[in-house]
């Protein structure tokens, strides 16, 4: 019995000393195994970190009665974070559902992601080992497999480009009094009753007001002078030019004394021997019996001795006309055309500072656009909102103020404002970018998709979120072809390096930000060109110091790192 025991403990030791030796030898040999990790530095696009890792086992590596547990994990100051997803390899002989690597070799491919976070910026990929064989278990030591993250993708800039509504405000307005001169049938002469009609008395007076007014210049009268369709026209050519005369000659006497009246090309005169377009207006006012039937004869003659012949012959409906109608045609239309000119940019401006409830509404709208200050900017847009509460674009000025001036949820608040009057386009679009500053993406995206036509700022708001969404080459079909920054750092995460480069090389005004400037210097670097990498990277840190640091931890420029010169520069 005492031997049965010894020969036992024997056995089992022996096959303790196996596995631990199968786990020891893959442990020990871990190096022989290769890894291909893509993309071979880690980059975040979509706000996620993708890897795809392939593994390969040589031949006599993997133990036939052990599993193995692959984890990637992201390891960077202040944390880690694994891979949701974990691969299990298992040898040929264990009774599992896992992936089987065979005495001869084998492989695995493995992709996941995670969410990105700042921190990962500078980190590593490093692949932790679990080996399970039977009841024993061994941990491989960390194997670094790749460098991360490239972080150029959340350098998408999410200003908001809204849109100001314009105000009406035109400073010299052309304005026109009308007066009527009527004539007996054959007649030219003026008669004493027309003279002392009422408007004729109004456009005496309006011509001497505006004679001494400053504020209105006189441009130019029209005399247009007309005879009735009826009668031949051999007749009616020489009576409308009668008629003509006689008003011309009384007009020109109104102006006697009025220097202004001196410039040539005043007096206009025009005579028209049948009036069909006013009888057909007139006969269109009227209430007769046989309006519709007279119309059609006009619509289907040309002719005017045929119209005349076939209108004539509808007995009643011609004593009609010739009472009711033709009788108002029988005129000269005088016309005193005059440019009136309001507020200067000078008096509006001063006028909003001191009293602006003078002012009419157009007028305080124009306001805001005569200082480059936001916050007076904001103020006159206020007192509008307070003169005129009804009016949509002080609301939604007022919001397009507040975004400049950083304050997005007073903007939206404004915004909403606007909506309530009228939800149309332009609030849309506002109403989009204070989503996106506020990182609602897809709030956003359904305000500017929800436009009954997309606008320019529009598209560049789509172009934004395409970019948060790692759709690089829809985000370049957004922004079409205007220069922006936006579109070359699209242009750049697509693959168009020399195409984004082309974009902001062309750009004249770059913005202060340094955001330009410093994707220049990644191009440089991605195009290995030293000199145009350094340059605009000293440009960038010109224009804000914080790309100092920034580019001191961005693997972009990880070729130069050791560069004495770019040390300096980051410094």
């Amino acid at each position: 019995m005492k031997k049965f025991r010894s020969y036992f403990i024997l056995i089992l030791a022996a096959a303790v000393m196996t596995g631990c030796s199968g786990l020891n030898k893959m442990k020990k040999n871990s190096n022989l195994v290769k890894y291909e990790v893509t993309p071979k530095v880690l980059e975040t696009h979509a706000g996620m970190v993708t890897v795809t890792i392939k593994g390969t086992f040589p031949a006599k590596y993997f133990d036939k009665k052990t599993t193995v547990t692959a984890t990637p994990v992201l390891t960077y100051t202040g944390g880690e974070t694994a891979f949701d997803k974990v691969q299990v390899l298992q040898g040929e002989s264990v009774q599992a559902n896992n992936k089987v690597i065979t005495t001869t070799g084998g492989d695995f491919t493995y992709t996941s992601s995670i969410p990105y976070k700042d921190a990962m910026k500078m980190s590593e990929l490093v692949l932790r080992l679990k080996a399970v064989r039977g009841k024993k278990n061994l941990d491989f030591e960390p194997v670094k497999i790749a460098d991360g993250v490239i972080a150029t993708s959340t350098l998408v800039d999410k200003m908001g480009r809204t849109i100001i509504m314009k105000d009406n405000y035109i400073r010299v307005n052309p304005e026109s009094k009308l007066a009527d001169i009527h004539y007996p049938i054959n007649q030219a002469e003026i008669s004493n009753k027309e003279i002392k009609a009422e408007d004729i008395a109004l456009l005496k007076e309006y011509i001497k007001s505006v004679s001494v007014d400053p504020s209105r210049q006189l441009k130019s009268t029209e005399v247009s002078s007309y005879a009735s369709p009826d009668g031949s026209l051999k007749i009616n050519t020489p009576l409308s030019e009668k008629r003509g005369k006689t008003a011309d000659k009384f007009i020109k006497k109104e102006f006697t004394k009025i220097e202004a009246a001196k410039a040539d090309g005043f007096f206009n005169e025009k005579t028209t021997p049948e009036d069909w377009d006013g009888f057909k207006s007139e006969v269109e006012k009227s209430s007769m019996q046989d309006k519709e039937l007279i119309l059609r004869v006009l619509s289907m003659y040309s002719d005017p001795d045929v119209r005349e012949k076939e209108i004539k012959n509808m007995s009643a409906a011609f004593e009609v006309l010739k009472t009711d109608i033709l009788p108002k045609l029988r005129r000269s239309k005088l016309a005193v055309n005059v440019d009136v000119t309001g507020r200067s940019d000078e008096q509006i401006l001063a006028q909003m500072k001191s009293d602006p409830k003078v002012l009419g509404l157009e007028e305080m709208l124009h306001a805001a656009t005569l200082t480059t200050d936001p916050n007076e900017q904001l103020k006159f847009y206020q007192v509008t909102q307070e003169n005129f509460p009804k009016c949509i674009r002080a609301k939604n000025n007022t919001g397009c103020i507040f975004m400049a001036l950083g304050k997005t949820d007073e903007a939206i608040a404004e915004f909403e404002k606007a909506k309530a009057i009228q939800n149309n386009d332009v609030v849309k679009n506002n109403l989009g970018f204070g989503a996106l500053v506020k990182g609602d993406m897809a709030k956003a995206e359904e305000y500017f998709n929800s436009m009954t036509a997309a606008t320019p700022e529009s598209k560049w708001g789509l172009g934004v979120i395409s970019i948060t969404k790692g759709e690089y080459d829809k985000a370049v079909n957004n922004f079409g072809t205007e220069p922006s920054y936006n579109n070359a750092l699209a242009l750049y995460l697509k693959g168009d390096v020399n195409k984004a480069k082309e974009m902001l090389d062309g750009m004249k005004d770059l913005c202060k930000c340094g955001k330009p400037s410093y994707l220049k210097a990644v191009i440089g670097a991605r195009l290995d060109d030293r000199n145009y990498m350094l340059s605009n990277l000293r440009e960038a840190i010109g224009f804000k110091a914080d790309w100092k640091a920034y580019a001191k931890t961005d693997l972009e420029f990880a070729k130069f790192f050791n560069d004495d010169t770019f040390k300096s520069t980051v410094q």
